[in-house]
């Protein structure tokens, strides 16, 4: 167990933006993990456990608690069911798939951050999402005096719409490593497709700015007033239900380029937030209210963030 003061937050975060830990724990097993709960609440600290940091925006005031990084990385294949730890990148779970030829989880090509955090919110994407091959996932609970360890089948998780019971504040729980139903596939093809899923995402998405990806979930089209679902109809998506995308939404307002110090609402898509190199978190803040006031005024939507904040 690695144990950092006083670091930059902005080390640890896609947008590269806020302030300083008090602490920060690097974890390598369960047993780390337990050490790193206890050394929070001996000195009565709040706990705040970071995955990749991709969809994170830290205050510029920092977080005078401990930031714990699970960096469980096992890799265990038993036939075609995977074990796979939270840490492991998204990145390198896929190079491991495609090496042995398994399918499922070619649609997450060019997905950013760790496996924990693309459980945490049902990352998905091309109308797939995380829960579709998870099995089951175990975790430790850490809100009782107790720490417990839990394995809860896919069906216990409460998935939904970039959600699980993971995301649930009462529930306290860091994801250790989750096993996968996972197929036999051919190679070359398997690698085709995540590759072509990277392409999508370098030519739409504005990959040369530091950014934490999509700032909104997509808008669920049945939430639309009947007006709006007329004027939309053509360009609902399923999103894994039909949704009309938020970068509409936001370009129908005229938001593309708008800048507020050193971010910018993106002009190649707009529900991402770019950081031209001297943002802040408040910078970042301000175009978010803007965005969702917006939204409001003139579809009557209220958007929900996909980003978490730390403060």
């Amino acid at each position: 167990m690695e144990i950092l003061e006083n670091i930059p937050l902005s080390q640890f975060s896609s947008y590269k933006v806020g302030g300083r830990a008090r602490y920060i724990i690097r974890a390598g097993n369960n047993e780390e993990i337990a050490e790193a709960i206890k050394f929070s609440r001996s000195r009565e600290l709040p706990l705040f456990i970071l995955g990749g940091g991709t969809n994170i925006l830290f205050s510029d005031s920092g977080f005078s608690g401990v930031v714990l990084r699970p960096e469980i990385l096992n890799l265990k294949l038993l036939g075609d069911t995977l074990t796979a730890g939270s840490g492991l990148l998204m990145a390198d779970l896929l190079n491991f798939l495609t090496n042995e030829g398994l399918s499922g989880l070619e649609w997450a090509g060019g997905l950013p951050g760790t496996l924990g955090g693309a459980i945490r919110g049902n990352a998905g994407a091309f109308g797939s999402e995380m829960k579709d091959n998870i099995f089951s996932v175990n975790s430790i609970k850490i809100n009782n005096g107790e720490i417990e360890f839990i394995e809860r089948d896919s069906d216990k998780c409460k998935f939904g719409y970039r959600n699980s019971i993971f995301k649930n504040e009462a529930i306290k729980e860091i994801i250790i490593e989750a096993k996968f139903k996972l197929s036999r596939g051919n190679k070359e093809e398997i690698k085709t497709k995540i590759l072509e899923k990277i392409n999508y995402r370098k030519t739409r998405h504005p990959m040369e700015y530091p950014n934490a990806g999509s700032v909104f979930k997509n808008v669920a089209y049945e939430s639309l007033n009947p007006e709006f679902q007329k004027v939309f109809k053509e360009r609902v998506k399923q999103d894994p239900f039909p949704v009309v995308p938020t970068a509409i939404l936001l370009s129908e307002c005229g938001l593309k380029g708008l800048k507020s110090g050193g971010s910018q609402i993106s002009e190649k898509h707009p529900n991402f937030i770019i950081n031209l190199g001297s943002a802040t978190e408040k910078n970042i803040s301000d175009l978010i209210e803007i965005m969702k006031n917006k939204v409001k005024e003139k579809f009557g939507v209220t958007l929900e963030e996909e980003i978490i904040r730390v403060y």
